[in-house]
């Protein structure tokens, strides 16, 4: 029996995920633009920028100046990533929405080179992170299990693996008297299919059937739509998502990876199928054009192309 849900929300990744991947420079005024322009569409909740080393990604290096720029709208989170404690103080020294997250990769290989740190080094790190968030009252929003379908580097990834990495994750977390609000399963670079988020899905589900779960699916290989509809079948609420489909993860292990789920391809799904996301579709679209118009070549998503249905329906 499918579980739909009735509404869902979408976390609007383009100017973080898009943008850190692309080749050629981007000017600042242009991703401040793109965020914008995101934040009048409906979405609740845009990830703007990567507090990282600059030298690693070097399309972030001016992620304190995109952060101030920004002319904020009510309702909408903005949000940046970090991957450890000096990042989230740099965040915290913007006007971005701070919250913590914590993670761990289900593929050690891909752990030390996202991270520079294998589970057990992230998660001391983790404890220094929760122990900065208790200090200052900052809440703890998310945790995220990446490369929990399958790695480049290690191949398969065991669902046992996963939620023995989600189990650690928890466990951290519940020293310091927390809970995870969403945690989030990555299908980092694009190795899941229906089948394979049924059974990650499932498992963690049947481990902590209170706990809700998120989906962040990559379509390198072009099954992130149908993954996402497997997820809604199982009542998985919360996705990450980018513009037009931007994006596609630096250290992934080879070169092409493609980028997220494209956010208005989602949506037109969604609301198709009578689960309300909040999002102005033509706004969307507006967006995922906008986003093609700045990086300068073509962009994966579909509805741009094709449209919406509601030009046929007056």
């Amino acid at each position: 029996m499918a579980d739909f849900p009735r509404r869902v929300h979408i976390h609007e990744e383009g100017p973080r995920e898009g943008f850190q991947i692309e080749q050629g420079p981007i000017a600042t005024a242009d991703k401040v633009r793109f965020i914008e322009a995101l934040a009048g569409t409906g979405v609740a909740e845009v990830q703007c920028v990567s507090f990282v080393d600059p030298k690693r990604v070097p399309q972030m290096a001016d992620a304190e100046e995109v952060a101030r720029a920004i002319q904020r709208r009510e309702g909408v989170r903005y949000t940046g990533l970090w991957l450890n404690l000096r990042g989230m103080q740099r965040a915290r020294k913007t006007p971005l929405d701070i919250g913590g997250q914590v993670g761990l990769s289900a593929s050690e290989s891909f752990s030390v080179r996202n991270n520079g740190k294998d589970t057990e080094g992230l998660l001391a790190a983790h404890r220094q992170t929760l122990d900065y968030l208790v200090e200052n009252d900052i809440p703890l929003v998310s945790g995220i299990v990446t490369t929990a379908f399958g790695c480049n580097l290690e191949g398969a990834i065991p669902v046992e693996r996963v939620v023995q990495q989600a189990e650690r994750l928890l466990a951290v977390v519940g020293e310091y008297g927390m809970k995870l609000p969403v945690l989030r399963l990555a299908d980092t670079v694009g190795w899941a299919n229906p089948q394979a988020i049924a059974a990650v899905v499932g498992a963690v589900r049947e481990r902590w059937p209170e706990q809700r779960i998120g989906l962040h699916l990559h379509d390198t290989r072009g099954t992130a739509m149908a993954n996402a509809l497997m997820g809604l079948q199982m009542g998985v609420d919360t996705f990450d998502s980018a513009c037009g489909g931007l994006g596609g993860c630096p250290f992934a292990g080879h070169a092409g990876a493609a980028g997220n789920i494209c956010t208005e391809d989602l949506a037109f799904l969604c609301e198709e199928m009578g689960i309300a996301t909040g999002i102005d579709l033509e706004a969307l679209v507006e967006c995922a054009r906008l986003a093609e118009s700045i990086v300068g070549h073509p962009l994966p998503g579909k509805l741009m192309r094709g449209g919406t249905l509601a030009r046929f329906r007056h």
